[in-house]
C-alpha cells in the first residue's frame, strides 16, 4: 500500500531526496553534494550526469534509511534550482556541454546587446522577467554559438533543451517536459499565453523543436522505469525550488509572502489568478499551477548571493569552520561595527539589476574583527531582503504583516531575529523548515488524490517559533541607510 510521497530537491550545491507522510512530516532524507566548477571568473557550471547519478543515490539512500520498499512510495515530485540550463542528445542521452548555471555571468555582452537593442521592454511585457545573465534563454543561446555541431542537432530536434527538472524527468520517465514555473524562469515564455513565444524565440535564435513540452506543476508526466527504482512510480509533481518553498509554506492565499534562505533568498509574494507588473524591478513570475487549468501569479524578488556569502567566508577566508558558526560568533559583538558587505559576486539581482556591480566589504576601521565581518554578513542577508520586501509592498499595494521563512540559514535564530529587527516584521518559522521539498511531494500528492485540495495541505503547516522586531527605529534607519549608501559604491565597478 502506498504511504509517502518522495521528493527529489536539486539544489545549486547538492541533492537532496526527502520521504513524507500524509500529515506532511517527513520521514526520512538523504543528501549529497555536487562539484562547483568555475572555468572563468563568473562562469560557474555542474556536470549533468554527476547530478543525475546523485539523484539516484540519494532515492535509494533515503528509502534505505527508513526501511521504505519502492512499492511503497505514492508518487515523486521534483523541484530544482531553476534557470541553470542543459543540452543533452535526444538518442545518447549525453550532455552537449556541462550545465550553465544560474549565477553564471558569461552571457553578459549578450544580454548588454539585447539591452542595446532597445528589446528590455518587450521581453519584460511578455515574460514578467528583466533581461539579465540570470535566466536560461541567453544561456541557451550561449550554448548553440559555442558547442561545434549543437545548432544543426536542435535544428533537427536531436538535441534537447532543460532546465534541471526536465532534464530529471527525462532520465526518469523519458518524457521531454517541464512546468510552467520552471519554463516561466526562461525569457522566453509569454506569461500569459503560458507558451512560448515564437517572437522571443527569434530575437535569440534558439529552435522551437529543442524545447520541451510546459505542463501543470500538479500532473502525471510519466512512470519511472522498475530499474530505477525497484517499482514503476508516477512523477507528478515539478515546481521551480522557489516556488516549490511557496507551495510548502501552503501560501495559497493572494498577499502572503515567503522568503527562502539558500545559496541566494527568494521572497515570492502570491498575486493571485493576475500577473502583476513591476515598475520597482521585482519579476513577474508563475507561482504554481496545481490542475483544474488555474495559475496563480507571484511577485519575485530574487538576491543573488547569501548564503553563498557564508560559504564564502568558510571557503574562501577561511573565518568560520561551518555555516552553523556564524550565529555564536556574530553574536560576541553587538553591532557590525560600521562595516558593511555588499556580497555582489555575480552583480545585484533584485530590485538593482545591475551585472556590473561586484562586492564590496566598506566601513573598515581597525575596530573591526572577524566577529564584525561575520555578522555584517548576517546584516547583508536581512538588508537585501528589506529592499525586496519594500519594492514589493509598493507593487503589490499590500503592507506584508507577517514573512514566512525557510531554507537552510533560517535556523539561524540570530540571522532570523536580525530579519526582523531590520524589516520591522513579524518573522515566522514552520516546524517544517525543508519547504521546497514539501512543496515538490505537495504537487506530486495533488496530482494523484494522496491530498484532496489546499485545505488538506494548510492543515499541515504548523508554526515552529516566531521572532518579533525589537530594534528602535532610529537604529533601523540609520542600518538601513548606511546599507544603501554601501549598494551605491558596489554598483557599475566592471566597465561595461
Amino acid at each position: 500500500m502506498p504511504r509517502y510521497i518522495a521528493a527529489i530537491d536539486q539544489g545549486t550545491t547538492g541533492t537532496r531526496c526527502m520521504l513524507f507522510d500524509h500529515s506532511g512530516q517527513p520521514v526520512a532524507f538523504h543528501y549529497k553534494e555536487h562539484e562547483q566548477i568555475f572555468p572563468q571568473p563568473g562562469w560557474v557550471e555542474h556536470d549533468p550526469l554527476e547530478i543525475w547519478h546523485a539523484v539516484q543515490e540519494v532515492v535509494h539512500g533515503a528509502l534505505g534509511k527508513a526501511g521504505v520498499r519502492p512499492g511503497e512510495i505514492a508518487a515523486l515530485g521534483i523541484t530544482n534550482q531553476r534557470e541553470t540550463t542543459v543540452v543533452w542528445n535526444r538518442r545518447t542521452g549525453r550532455p552537449y556541454y556541462n550545465a550553465i548555471v544560474w549565477q553564471c555571468t558569461r552571457t553578459q555582452p549578450l544580454c548588454q546587446d539585447l539591452i542595446n537593442r532597445g528589446l528590455e521592454a518587450r521581453f519584460r511585457e511578455r515574460t514578467g522577467l528583466v533581461i539579465a545573465t540570470y535566466f536560461s534563454g541567453p544561456k541557451i543561446r550561449w550554448l548553440l554559438d559555442h558547442v561545434p555541431g549543437l545548432r544543426e542537432d536542435a535544428e533537427r530536434g536531436e538535441a534537447l533543451f532543460g532546465t534541471i527538472d526536465t532534464w530529471l524527468i527525462w532520465n526518469l520517465t523519458g518524457a521531454h517536459v517541464t512546468d510552467v514555473t520552471n519554463a516561466s524562469r526562461t525569457m522566453l515564455m509569454n506569461l500569459r499565453a503560458l507558451d512560448w513565444d515564437e517572437e522571443l524565440l527569434e530575437i535569440l535564435g534558439i529552435p522551437r523543436a529543442m524545447l520541451p513540452e510546459i505542463r501543470p506543476s500538479s500532473a502525471v508526466y510519466g512512470m519511472t522505469s522498475p530499474d530505477l527504482l525497484g517499482a514503476s512510480v508516477p512523477v507528478c509533481g515539478d515546481l521551480g525550488d522557489q516556488q516549490a518553498a511557496l507551495v510548502g509554506q501552503t501560501c495559497f492565499a493572494p498577499g502572503e509572502a515567503k522568503n527562502t534562505y539558500g545559496t541566494g533568498s527568494f521572497l515570492l509574494m502570491n498575486t493571485g489568478a493576475q500577473p502583476v507588473p513591476s515598475p520597482s524591478g521585482l519579476l513577474t513570475t508563475v507561482a504554481y499551477s496545481l490542475g483544474q487549468g488555474q495559475c496563480t501569479y507571484a511577485l519575485e524578488g530574487s538576491i543573488a548571493v547569501t548564503g553563498a556569502a557564508v560559504q564564502w567566508l568558510r571557503d574562501n577566508l577561511g573565518l568560520i569552520q561551518n555555516a552553523a558558526e556564524t550565529e555564536s560568533i556574530a553574536a560576541t559583538v553587538p553591532d557590525a561595527g560600521g562595516a558593511y558587505f555588499v556580497p555582489a559576486f555575480s552583480g545585484l539581482f533584485a530590485p538593482h539589476w545591475d551585472m556590473y556591480a561586484r562586492g564590496a566589504i566598506l566601513g573598515l576601521t581597525r575596530y573591526i574583527t572577524k566577529a564584525h565581518l561575520v555578522r555584517a554578513t548576517l546584516e547583508a542577508i536581512c538588508y537585501q531582503t528589506r529592499e525586496v520586501l519594500e519594492a514589493m509592498e509598493q507593487d503589490s499595494g499590500i503592507a506584508l504583516q507577517s514573512l514566512r521563512v525557510d531554507g537552510g540559514a533560517s535556523a539561524n535564530n540570530l540571522l532570523m531575529q536580525l530579519q526582523a529587527d531590520i524589516l520591522d516584521k513579524t518573522v515566522i518559522r514552520p516546524r517544517v523548515g525543508e519547504t521546497t521539498s514539501l512543496g515538490a511531494a505537495y504537487a506530486a500528492g495533488l496530482a494523484i488524490g494522496f491530498w484532496e485540495n489546499l485545505d488538506d495541505l494548510r492543515r499541515n503547516w504548523q508554526i515552529e517559533r516566531t521572532f518579533e522586531p525589537t530594534w528602535p527605529e532610529e537604529r533601523r534607519a540609520q542600518g538601513y541607510a548606511g546599507w544603501k549608501k554601501a549598494v551605491e559604491r558596489a554598483k557599475g565597478w566592471v566597465d561595461r
